[in-house]
């Protein structure tokens, strides 16, 4: 063992007289390892929860939509087009509206949109959400049945119904007459219930067939397509790339630019919360000064036998400087492998719920991110060692004859 980190070890576990300043020490220690522990689950928090959303923001919904300002009358020849980018999975149309669903238990606003059942699956995880019924539910067996609806599990809590019951939808496109613009009123049957994991489409979206919808709401084409990409970083390359390639008559836009309020408020969130816990670090890295000073005061007898028996100032400044390291590096190791533990069982068994109307997901997801960690570890032993420079450039600077004049 170095001699400098030998007598650095000895300082921090001293007895007797210097108990008091070995809890200071202590103290630092629990501090250092409270901040880092405090600041991971912070982080795994916050990145979690993002993850989260995006994940079922993108299974929800498109990745990349295209608008085509001619129109989208053959839709499966676009479809076919944009299918063929480089990167692109699937393509589909929809047409987007408001309606009033009824039954007699309940009435809800909802937003309705139309797909094609055999590309929509291409598209969203629709399918994969379903819980009862399937997707291709929403073709009607023969023209005489009623069309069908798929809605969400909290929207068919709310409403009372289960697959097979009738209810009825209001869109403000109406019937012109001489009474004025009179609403148009369907009837249509649940074909199926799903679950997506945002609360906003579970509770406010129904799904219904593209032939439907174009009657429904009055429309004779599509609204747009859109888009699902491999890799969803590069969904803004490739929304540029549907303009470049196909022209000014194009219009497109990616989920980061249509949730990019969202995610920058999380963020800002997260930063926020990573400064305001990272004091704790700094306070704990005041207590290891506080702790330092008071040592190089107890053991200036000792600085000034070792000075004159030879030792350099910079190996009595090492000394001090290992000290404070030592102590940043347990309350690190503690904090780091505490934090993890913690992340684990809160993840595990999803201990903390949260009102899935208000953050669109029912717990709390807590995931540590690499990055996040060793930012995290590194930047609390930097911390902390920067905390010992000032005491032990004091302790090297320590006259022998001035601290032995007074024993």
């Amino acid at each position: 063992m170095a001699f400098e980190l030998f007598i650095a070890l000895r300082y921090l576990l001293a007895r007797r007289k210097q108990a008091f300043i070995s809890l200071i020490s202590l103290i630092s220690t629990i501090g250092v390892a409270v901040g880092v522990m405090a600041l991971i689950i912070a982080l795994a928090l916050m990145t979690g929860l993002q993850g989260e959303l995006r994940d079922r923001i993108l299974g929800s919904t498109a990745h990349v939509y295209v608008w085509r300002s001619g129109g989208l009358e053959d839709y499966r020849a676009e479809v076919a087009k944009l299918t063929k980018l480089p990167g692109v999975t699937g393509a589909g149309p929809a047409i987007l509206g408001k309606a009033l669903i009824s039954t007699e238990r309940a009435d809800a606003f909802i937003s309705l949109k139309g797909v094609d059942p055999e590309l929509e699956a291409n598209v969203t995880d629709i399918q994969r959400a379903m819980l009862e019924g399937r997707i291709t539910d929403l073709e009607p067996a023969s023209a005489d049945d009623v069309p069908g609806i798929l809605v969400g599990r909290n929207l068919a809590q709310q409403l009372g119904v289960a697959v097979g019951d009738t209810v009825t939808l209001l869109t403000p496109q109406g019937t012109l007459s001489p009474m004025g613009m009179i609403p148009r009123t369907r009837r249509v049957r649940v074909a199926g219930i799903y679950t997506l994991g945002l609360y906003e489409f579970d509770a406010a979206y129904g799904f219904v067939s593209l032939e439907f919808a174009e009657r429904l709401l009055g429309k004779a084409a599509p609204d747009l397509i859109e888009l699902r990409v491999a890799n969803i970083d590069e969904a803004p390359a490739i929304s540029d790339r549907v303009v470049r390639e196909f022209g000014g008559d194009y219009v497109s836009q990616d989920w980061a630019d249509m949730n990019q309020a969202l995610f920058s408020a999380l963020w800002l969130e997260k930063m926020a919360i990573s400064i305001t816990i990272g004091l704790i670090v700094m306070v704990a890295a005041l207590n290891i000064v506080a702790s330092l000073v008071l040592l190089v005061m107890e053991k200036s007898r000792d600085i000034a036998i070792l000075k004159t028996m030879g030792t350099s100032s910079r190996r009595i400044m090492t000394i001090f400087m290992l000290q404070g390291l030592v102590i940043g590096v347990v309350g690190t190791s503690i904090g780091a492998v505490g934090g993890l533990v913690l992340c684990w069982v809160f993840d595990r068994y999803r201990l903390i719920q949260i009102p899935m109307d208000v953050y669109q997901v029912s717990y709390v997801p807590f995931v540590v991110q690499p990055f996040d960690f060793v930012v995290v570890v590194i930047s609390a032993i930097v911390i902390c060692f920067l905390a010992t420079l000032y005491p032990s450039r004091q302790a090297s600077r320590l006259e022998p004859v001035q601290a032995l004049r007074f024993e």
